[in-house]
C-alpha cells in the first residue's frame, strides 16, 4: 500500500457559546484543518488539526505550508509502520508539531483500517466501555457560570473546568469557583482554569481565597516553575495544560511536583504517536489525564477517544467532544456525550466517515 494523494481543507466551526478566557483571548469561530490521506489499495485515512489563535506556537493556516514540504516524503511511502514514517518527516521539516498531528492521525487511521480493526487495538486495546466528559465554562459573570453549571448537571455531567481570568480580578476568580462550587454540590469535580493568563501573586490570593473548597486549579501561570509556586501555597491539587507538551516538560513538571493531572492535547505533543509516549510516562508518574485536543469537530475528538479508552481508566480523569462544542459537525453519525459521558467510535480505524458535503471542494491537493 502506497499513499498517492493528500486533499486538505480548510474548515470553519463556530462555537455554541463564546469562550472568554484569561488575557483577552476568546474562542468562537475559528478554522479547522482536515486532511484526507488516500492510497493506491483504495483506503483512505483522516486526520484534523484546530489550533486555537494565542493559545500555543500554531497556526491553521500554516499546516497546508508544512504539508508541502513533506508532501515529498508522504507521497508513494507506505503508510502501515506510523512512527518510521514520522520519524522520516523530521528529517525534511523539524518541529512544526501541530501541522505533523493531523499526518500522524491519518496514517493511524489508514493502519487500523488495513488491519480492519477500531483504532484503540492499536493503542493499548479497549479497557472501558464509555468514557467520562467534563463541561467548560467561559469566564463571564459568577452568577451566570453557576447556572451554566447546573444546566450541564442537569444533563448528567460531573466534571466542570470554570475558564477564570477574563477580567483580572483574583476576587471574582475565587467567586466564580464558589459559585459553581455551590451549584454543583459535593461530589464532582470543580477546576478554574487560568490558560496561562495569571500572575503568581492573583493565582495564589485565589487560591487561598477558596482553599476551604474541593476544587483544583488549572494551569495559572505561564510557566512551571510559577505553577510550582502556586501550588506550593496552597493547599490545591493542581492540573498542567500549557506548560506540558513533551517528554522533557512533563518530567520537569512531575519533577516540581506541581502535575496532579495533565491535559494530554494531540496538536501540542503531535499526534497519537507522541501522545501515546506521554500517556505512558503519565501512568508512570500516577498523573491523572485529560485526553484531548486542542479544539476541533469529530475526527480530532475520535482519535482522542480511542487513546482514552485504551488507557488505564483509573488514570484517565476526562475527555472532552470537542465537537460538541461548535457546528458543523463533520460526521453527523459521530459519537456524542450522553449522561456526561461518550461512547468511542465503532468500525475500523478512527470509525468515522466525515459528510463530503460539508467539507466541500478540498482547498489544496498534493499529488
Amino acid at each position: 500500500m502506497r499513499i498517492t494523494r493528500i486533499a486538505l481543507w480548510h474548515v470553519p466551526l463556530t462555537s455554541h457559546v463564546v469562550y472568554r478566557m484569561a488575557e483577552g483571548k476568546t474562542c468562537d469561530s475559528v478554522e479547522t484543518v482536515v486532511l484526507r490521506v488516500e492510497t493506491d489499495s483504495g483506503l483512505v485515512g483522516w486526520g484534523e488539526v484546530c489550533p486555537i489563535p494565542r493559545y500555543l506556537p500554531a497556526y491553521a493556516r500554516g499546516v497546508a505550508p508544512a504539508l508541502e514540504e513533506m508532501a515529498p516524503v508522504l507521497l508513494g511511502a507506505d503508510p502501515i509502520g506510523v512512527e518510521a514514517l514520522m520519524a522520516r518527516l523530521e528529517g525534511c521539516l523539524r518541529g512544526h508539531v501541530y501541522a505533523k498531528s493531523a499526518i500522524d492521525i491519518a496514517l493511524w487511521d489508514l493502519t487500523a483500517k488495513a488491519a480492519d480493526l477500531p483504532l484503540y487495538a492499536f493503542l493499548g486495546g479497549r479497557r472501558v466501555a464509555d468514557l467520562p466528559l467534563y463541561h467548560s465554562i467561559t469566564c463571564v459573570e459568577p452568577e451566570e457560570m453557576a447556572r451554566m453549571a447546573i444546566e450541564a448537571a442537569r444533563q448528567g455531567m460531573t466534571q466542570f473546568q470554570a475558564k477564570l481570568g477574563a477580567d483580572a480580578d483574583w476576587q471574582a476568580d475565587a467567586e466564580r469557583l464558589a459559585r459553581v462550587r455551590e451549584a454543583v454540590g459535593e461530589g464532582p469535580l470543580v477546576y478554574g482554569d487560568w490558560n496561562c493568563g495569571s500572575t503568581r501573586l492573583d493565582a495564589i490570593r485565589t487560591a487561598r481565597a477558596v482553599a476551604h473548597l474541593d476544587v483544583m486549579l488549572e494551569q495559572p501561570c505561564a510557566t512551571l516553575e510559577e505553577c510550582a509556586a502556586v501550588h506550593a501555597a496552597s493547599s490545591l491539587p493542581m492540573k498542567l495544560d500549557e506548560n506540558v507538551h513533551n517528554t522533557a516538560s512533563l518530567m520537569q513538571a512531575a519533577a516540581l511536583g506541581c502535575m496532579d493531572a495533565a491535559a494530554l492535547k494531540l496538536s501540542k505533543f503531535g499526534g497519537l504517536s507522541a501522545l501515546r509516549r506521554a500517556r505512558d510516562l503519565c501512568l508512570h508518574f500516577g498523573t491523572k489525564m485529560c485526553i484531548e485536543d486542542t479544539w476541533g469537530s469529530d475526527i480530532a475528538t475520535a482519535a482522542a477517544l480511542h487513546l482514552a479508552a485504551a488507557t488505564a481508566p483509573e488514570r484517565v480523569m476526562n475527555v472532552c467532544d470537542l465537537s460538541g462544542y461548535v457546528a458543523p459537525r463533520l460526521d453527523p453519525n459521530a459519537p456524542r456525550r450522553c449522561n456526561g459521558r461518550i461512547v468511542p467510535p465503532e468500525g475500523p480505524g478512527l470509525g468515522l466517515v466525515p459528510d463530503p458535503d460539508v467539507l466541500g471542494e478540498p482547498c489544496r491537493i498534493f499529488d
